[in-house]
């Protein structure tokens, strides 16, 4: 399966993004109410600046205390973004998160954003084509 499946397949396709002047406050109401674990960081909805995960929230909360909320998004997003491409495999991309520690990487077509995927769309991904394999060999087990 191909990230580019997995983006089409994907029942929210809206990428949620962030302004880096904006409040790490306000970026934890907008984690909050959307139910998502991370946000992109962007001035240009299509050029990503940078990521803002609840870890990266919850790792400074614990350093410097509730002050953080005042703070811009710019101070703690990650800057050093790891992205993938729509015709990367979801076992590449799976095996990249897995080996840097991280659960959101933005999927890129040449400069330009197209889309996010998260560790559970991948690994929903990846079960659902290791089912249909498994159906497939049953049938030719079983003659069908």
């Amino acid at each position: 399966m191909l990230v580019g499946q997995i983006l089409k397949a994907k029942a929210i396709a809206e990428t949620v993004t962030i302004r880096p002047d904006m409040t790490v406050g306000e970026a934890t109401e907008l984690l909050s109410a959307r139910r998502i674990g991370a946000v992109i960081v962007a001035t240009d909805a299509k050029r990503p600046e940078g990521i803002l995960s609840e870890r990266d929230i919850v790792r400074e909360l614990g350093r410097t205390g509730a002050e953080v909320l005042t703070h811009k998004v710019a101070d703690f997003m990650t800057r050093k973004l790891v992205s993938c491409k729509a015709d990367d495999t979801a076992l590449a991309v799976l095996e990249r998160m897995s080996a840097g520690r991280f659960r959101h990487m933005p999927v890129m077509d040449g400069e330009e954003m197209i889309g996010l995927v998260s560790i559970g769309d991948v690994v929903q991904a990846r079960l659902d084509q290791l089912a249909m394999e498994n159906t497939a060999l049953e049938g030719m087990i079983m003659g069908h």
